[in-house]
């Protein structure tokens, strides 16, 4: 039985899951009047959150004369635009892959993930977003794999929000990695019930919101910020998941290390760490307030637990053979990112 956690709410509508493809201005240009304009690019779930604490840092001495331009979509989109030109200062991913990437195309230091929190921003978990008063009483993983329920998840090959979905139930079902048979057999299972794969996990958020499936495999903060915003839902913590860790660094490109460097500061400081819980994303440093109130799942394992990013993106995510390319081939979906 997992943790069912009732009475989230959120608006329904265009500003439930808004995402800017492409940059945005926040006021300023260039260097005018000795001002800095910095380039945010990163994945669609936490853009309220970075708008919030922009405003924030802005109010600051270091921020007083920092304006952003913003880049908001799919992680592995946002990391692939990024090694094909487009300009960051910031970037900030769903998973540690898209950052890899721009390290070996030598575009972020290979030393990003050094320091306490290894490079991370924010955690989460992944949960099962079901609709008010969960009808079909899904409360497990098997319970997904029930004769006719939809359940909604994003395409893994464009998603890093899919790849910890995956991540969470194979897990939980391989026991860790321990009987890979299981887990992906799972999979197999658990795809013939998902009616369609959006691009990011926050247009599966829209999917979901606008009728579609039983079951939305979600973040923990997706799911807080549907009740946030009064889309009548529930959602439940299940006993085994994944932790969900979500790095940023400043790119080896930025015209403004410094000013670039000290938002990063700012990120992992007591206030915006505040913000992102406030938005639902449990903090990467300790004693912020509200982090207590999250659930502690028995079961949470973390991608160490499954061998390390390495070996899960060769075992399930190559799209030449790995376990989710053949599932994906077995429900008529592309594996092409």
């Amino acid at each position: 039985m997992g943790l069912v956690v009732l009475g989230r709410t959120m608006k329904a509508g265009a500003a439930l899951a808004t995402v800017v493809a492409g940059a945005v201005a926040c006021g300023g240009s260039g260097d005018s009047g000795g001002r800095v304009r910095l380039s945010l690019v990163a994945y669609s779930t936490p853009q309220a959150a970075y708008e919030a604490i922009i405003k924030a840092y802005q109010k600051t001495p270091d921020g007083e004369k920092v304006t952003f331009t913003r880049s908001f979509g799919a992680s592995g989109e946002q990391s692939r635009a990024v090694a094909s030109g487009l300009k960051a200062d910031i970037v900030g991913f769903s998973l540690e892959p898209d950052m890899t990437r721009l390290v070996d195309a030598g575009l972020v230091d290979a030393a990003w993930n050094s320091g306490p929190q290894r490079g991370m921003i924010t955690n989460s978990v992944v949960v099962l977003v079901t609709r008010k008063g969960n009808p079909e009483s899904i409360k497990t993983w098997d319970d997904l794999l029930k004769p006719g329920v939809q359940v909604i998840t994003p395409n893994p090959f464009t998603s890093g929000g899919a790849q910890w979905n995956i991540l969470a139930g194979y897990g939980a079902k391989a026991t860790r990695g321990a009987d890979k048979a299981a887990g992906t057999a799972y999979l197999h299972a658990l795809f013939k019930n998902v009616p369609v794969q959006d691009s990011s996990a926050r247009k599966s958020l829209q999917t979901f919101a606008g009728g579609k499936g039983d079951v939305l495999l979600s973040y923990e903060n997706e799911a807080i910020f549907a009740g946030q915003n009064d889309q009548p839902i529930d959602y439940t913590v299940p006993d085994s998941t994944i932790l969900i860790e979500n790095p940023v660094a400043v790119t080896r490109r930025s015209e403004h290390p410094a000013e670039a460097r000290a938002f990063l500061k700012f990120l992992r400081g007591r206030k915006a760490q505040e913000i992102f819980v406030k938005n639902g994303y449990r903090p990467v440093v300790d004693g912020v307030p509200g982090a207590a109130a999250f659930p502690k799942p028995a079961g949470l394992f973390t991608i160490a637990d499954l061998g390390g990013w390495p070996k899960v993106k060769k075992e399930l995510f190559d799209p030449k053979g790995g376990v989710m390319a053949d599932v994906e081939k077995g429900v008529g979906v592309s594996v092409e990112g």
